[in-house]
């Protein structure tokens, strides 16, 4: 009897261990570096990370290993989206929004906002703007596994001269330069992952200097608004590592200083690429979901909310044509693609995200939508776009050793859609299979 009572735990121990193992075969794996797909693929997930991966017949797939398999998929990375807003969700009204449910947001509607994003097949993104004691729970609390969700990279509150009214919760502003220092070290020490800055055209030089140069101190990227020329002018000047969004302006083009100073900047390969986040898919695709809003109807961005507020959510989006959000989309929306080409050419790299959450623009949803949008209006090429989701923005963030590609000893984050997305990027709006550190989610 003593013999069997290990020889029992030696059994149970490999098979847990064989339940640790999966096998992704069959499917067509495009693993984020650009290059030639691969057919046929196998992929050996042992625990969080990719233990093996290879071709049918050439890889030997573990006994007792779980086959999942990808036979007629496109097998790839988990995408990134780069400028998301777990604190809203879709709503017109912010001021109603931050009001009502500003004590809501940590332990329901931020929760509900990443387990969408993580059903839709995103598996890390970037938060940029909520309160700083939330944004830190939720991040935590998605790494211990406590609730499902992205990996997060969260900014914490904006950092800007002046908040607006009753905003003050997740806006700092700043008043001098030491003052800008130290809201930059609170935030580091607080634990986040990134500094996001605003209005830096409102402030003095020494205050927007000051952020970007602390939070380099801190070993913290930058991450800038670029809605107007004087925040691109001086975030180049100050060396913020990436802009956001392709302004509020209706000019039909970047200045000519503008972009000079872009490719100035991107020439200096010592410093590593110049990160744009242009986030297009809210205001290019706002009149077709004015005129064809049965795309509202879509439950998939109820997950994790209560009745109440999704009643609320409805009520405030029930006349699309009506919000104010955007009045000037007419003005903005032909001038989007012919600065996201500029910035292209400039030698930006740019990033996916979306700026989700945003009235009518919701979690589940948001991410192919950029997409789609990059692929199939500006013609980008869609690996080019397929990088721009997984691979750059691992870069951005510094943590390409364990992110944005498919290859050996890696986080196993893939995702797997049945179809061939370089032919039909749209196909990611229904993401099959969802894994995020080795636990499959979907």
């Amino acid at each position: 009897m003593g013999r069997i009572i290990p020889l029992l735990l030696a059994i149970i121990l490999q098979v847990q261990g064989w339940a640790q193992i999966k096998a992704l075969v069959g499917g067509t794996l495009i693993d984020g570096y650009g290059g030639t797909p691969l057919r046929n693929s196998v992929i050996i997930i042992e625990g969080e990370r990719i233990k093996t991966i290879g071709q049918i017949g050439q890889v030997q797939i573990p006994v007792g290993a779980e086959i999942i398999s990808t036979e007629g998929m496109s097998v790839l990375p988990g995408l990134w989206d780069m400028h998301v807003h777990l604190m809203i969700n879709g709503h017109s009204d912010y001021t109603h929004w931050d009001k009502t449910y500003i004590n809501e947001f940590e332990k329901v509607i931020m929760p509900s906002s990443a387990h969408q994003l993580l059903l839709a097949g995103i598996t890390s993104a970037r938060d940029l703007g909520a309160p700083l004691q939330a944004s830190i729970s939720v991040r935590n609390r998605i790494n211990k596994g406590e609730i499902p969700g992205p990996t997060m990279y969260m900014s914490g509150p904006f950092i800007q001269k002046k908040p607006y009214p009753g905003t003050e919760a997740f806006r700092w502003g700043v008043n001098g330069d030491k003052d800008a220092r130290l809201k930059v070290q609170q935030l580091a020490k607080a634990g986040v992952d990134c500094i996001k800055l605003i209005d830096q055209d409102e402030m003095t030089d020494a205050e927007y200097l000051a952020v970007v140069d602390e939070a380099h101190k801190n070993n913290l990227r930058v991450v800038a608004h670029a809605h107007r020329p004087d925040e691109i002018r001086r975030g180049l000047k100050a060396g913020v590592d990436c802009f956001e969004h392709t302004g509020l302006a209706a000019a039909p083009e970047y200045p000519a200083d503008i972009i000079a100073m872009i490719k100035e900047r991107t020439a200096k390969m010592s410093l590593g690429p110049l990160f744009w986040t242009p986030t297009v898919e809210g205001l290019y695709n706002y009149e077709y979901l004015r005129d064809n809003p049965e795309q509202l109807d879509n439950t998939s961005w109820h997950l994790g909310l209560p009745d109440s507020i999704i009643a609320d959510i409805k009520q405030s989006i029930k006349y699309p044509g009506r919000l104010s959000y955007f009045g000037l989309n007419p003005l903005r929306k032909p001038t989007l693609e012919t600065k996201v080409n500029q910035l292209k050419n400039a030698g930006v790299v740019l990033l996916i995200g979306t700026d989700s959450g945003i009235p009518m623009k919701f979690h589940s949803q948001s991410t192919w939508n950029e997409l789609d949008v990059w692929v199939n209006k500006f013609g980008f090429d869609p690996m080019y776009a397929i990088r721009g989701a997984t691979y750059w923005p691992a870069v951005a963030m510094g943590v390409e050793k364990d992110f944005g590609t498919i290859s050996e000893g890696k986080y196993a984050d893939i995702i797997a859609v049945k179809g061939d997305v370089l032919r039909h990027i749209a196909l990611l709006q229904r993401v099959d299979v969802v894994i995020k550190k080795g636990k499959q989610y979907k």
